[in-house]
């Protein structure tokens, strides 16, 4: 052993492992008292968010279109002893956005995890997309995670960490899904490009890369979102994904387990991405 490796006890050369100040124990997985916004959190992996960051000590600020899932969430939010501040918006809606998050900081003073969770696509081929088609993909999936940054940047300090639900299609191509497909991979650099500018007001920056998992909303893709090919499994894992499994990377994000992690992305994909592409099904001409 050299005088520069660390030692497992005292009575080594260099300083002990056990005598580090940054030694992290269980109670480092707890969010306890921390105030986490999530967008999209009526339904789905935002709602499983809330109700994850919830149950480790977080309290919940939480956006959505859908009032009556929302407030289902809110009210398990609070049968865990948590908070819960809603807002029925848009989060396309600039106005709205920022008159939300001012009642947001009047109720907490404060964020300290920002969950951008929301986002939508429709398929279809790229020259059949209008303007109009393209301009709203962008708003839903790029321009308000950046609206949602920015302000909740002036009620964020030290230790923030803000997390991006992107998707395996930000890391591969998306046929079918270009324009969100590109806004996803948008959100990625966004996420490297912000953990270097934030990184001095100690605030994190990281993603979370979903493949589809089973929502309510992943039905309104319909049939032709994803090829199933007779005979060959749609991923390496065995087992499907689940909102949970999401929500569990975005607790690890969020707190202290994950203080050195930046600028990273985190695939929950059931090894897809390493399995590498797409395939297509070869008709049997024998």
């Amino acid at each position: 052993m050299t005088t520069r490796e660390w030692t497992l006890g005292g009575g080594g050369t260099g300083p002990s492992i056990w005598d580090d100040g940054r030694v992290l124990d269980p109670s480092s997985v707890l969010l306890s008292d921390k105030v986490a916004l999530v967008t999209g959190g009526a339904r789905g992996i935002g709602a499983a968010t809330a109700l994850a960051l919830a149950r480790f000590g977080a309290d919940l600020a939480i956006c959505d279109r859908e009032a009556d899932d929302m407030a289902a969430t809110a009210a398990a939010v609070g049968d865990l002893g948590r908070r819960c501040v809603t807002g029925l918006l848009d989060v396309r809606d600039a106005e709205a956005r920022e008159a939300w998050l001012a009642e947001v900081g009047e109720a907490y003073g404060r964020v300290d995890v920002l969950v951008n969770n929301v986002g939508g696509t429709f398929h279809a081929p790229f020259a059949d997309i209008n303007p109009k088609g393209e301009a709203a993909l962008i708003a839903e999936n790029f321009t308000q995670v950046t609206g949602f940054i920015r302000g909740c940047l002036p009620l964020m300090s030290e230790g923030g960490s803000i997390i991006n639900v992107t998707s395996i299609e930000a890391h591969r191509a998306g046929p079918g899904f270009s324009i969100y497909s590109a806004m996803k991979a948008a959100q990625a650099n966004l996420a490297k490009s912000l953990s270097l500018e934030l990184a001095p007001a100690g605030i994190r920056v990281n993603c979370i890369a979903p493949d589809v998992i089973p929502t309510a909303g992943e039905g309104q893709l319909g049939a032709d979102g994803v090829e199933m090919v007779p005979g060959l499994a749609s991923q390496p894992w065995p087992e499907t994904g689940s909102v949970h499994d999401c929500a569990a990377a975005v607790v690890y994000l969020a707190g202290d387990m994950s203080r050195f992690v930046t600028g990273s992305t985190i695939h929950i994909d059931g090894g897809n991405l390493a399995a590498a592409g797409w395939k297509r099904h070869v008709p049997d001409h024998r």
